[in-house]
C-alpha cells in the first residue's frame, strides 16, 4: 500500500508540476506579444485553421522520428517536427507556436501513444519550445531575414543550454522514478556510446546537447528555406 501511495503521490506531482510549465510557457508567449509590433490580422477561424494544419504536419513529423545510436541512447530521438511549429510561428506569432506544440503532442500520444511514461512527450514539448519561442519572437519584433536568422541561432542556443540543464535536473530523474530505471542504469547506457560518461553531467553534454544542438541547427535551416516558399500555398500571403 505504502508503495502505491508513493507511486500515486509521484505520478501526481509529475503531473501538476507539467501542468505549471505547460502554463507558464503560454504566459510567457502572451507577454511577449504585448512588447511586440502589432500581429497580421487573422480572423479566430483561419487561426484555428493554421494551427490546425501546422500541428497536424508536425504530429506526421514527429511520428517519423528516429534514434542517432553513434551519439545517444535510442530513446532519444531526432525529428524534424518543429518545422511546421517555426513556420506557423513565424506568421501568427509565440502565443501560436506554444499551442501549435501542445496539439501536436496531443495528437501524437492519440496516434502512437507514448513509451517513456510521458516523460518524453513532455520533453518534447519543452524542448520544442525553447526552440520555437525565442526565434518567433525575436523574429517578429522585426520582421526581416537578419532578425530571423538572430532568432533562429537563438532559439537553438537556448534549446541546447536549458533543455541540455532540463534533461539534467528533472527529465532524467523523473524518467528514471516513473519508468523504473536506475539512474545509474542510464547513463551507463551512454556509457556504452562514450567512455567519457560516466555521470549525468558528462550524459548531457555528451549526447543531450549534441543532439539539441543538431536538431536546432537542421530546423533552423529548413526554416530559412521552406518560408518563402510555403507562405503563400499555406498562408495565402507573401513572407
Amino acid at each position: 500500500m505504502t508503495a502505491l501511495w508513493t507511486q500515486i503521490r509521484d505520478n501526481l506531482s509529475f503531473v501538476l508540476i507539467s501542468l505549471a510549465i505547460v502554463i507558464g510557457l503560454a504566459l510567457l508567449a502572451r507577454l511577449a506579444e504585448r512588447f511586440l509590433p502589432e500581429k497580421r490580422k487573422v480572423t479566430p477561424a483561419r487561426r484555428v485553421s493554421i494551427i490546425g494544419i501546422c500541428a497536424a504536419l508536425a504530429t506526421v513529423l514527429h511520428v517519423l522520428d528516429f534514434p542517432l545510436p553513434f551519439l545517444a541512447p535510442e530513446f532519444y530521438k531526432l525529428d524534424f517536427s518543429e518545422v511546421p511549429v517555426m513556420l506557423c510561428g513565424f506568421y501568427l506569432g509565440p502565443s501560436a507556436t506554444v499551442v501549435c506544440e501542445g496539439v501536436k503532442i496531443l495528437l501524437k500520444l492519440l496516434v502512437k501513444g507514448t513509451s517513456t511514461a510521458f516523460v518524453g512527450d513532455f520533453a518534447n514539448f519543452v524542448v520544442g519550445c525553447s526552440l520555437v519561442l525565442p526565434a518567433t519572437i525575436c523574429y517578429h519584433s522585426h520582421k526581416s531575414k537578419h532578425s530571423a536568422l538572430l532568432g533562429l541561432a537563438l532559439g537553438t542556443l537556448v534549446m541546447t543550454v536549458l533543455g541540455s540543464a532540463f534533461n539534467a535536473v528533472y527529465l532524467l530523474p523523473k524518467f528514471s522514478q516513473l519508468y523504473g530505471i536506475p539512474l545509474d542504469g542510464i547513463i551507463s547506457m551512454g556509457s556504452q556510446i562514450n567512455g567519457s560518461i560516466h555521470n549525468v553531467s558528462t550524459f548531457v553534454m555528451i549526447c543531450v546537447a549534441p543532439l539539441n544542438l543538431i536538431k536546432g541547427t537542421l530546423v533552423s535551416v529548413l526554416t530559412m528555406l521552406l518560408y518563402k516558399r510555403v507562405a503563400r500555398p499555406l498562408f495565402g500571403i507573401r513572407a
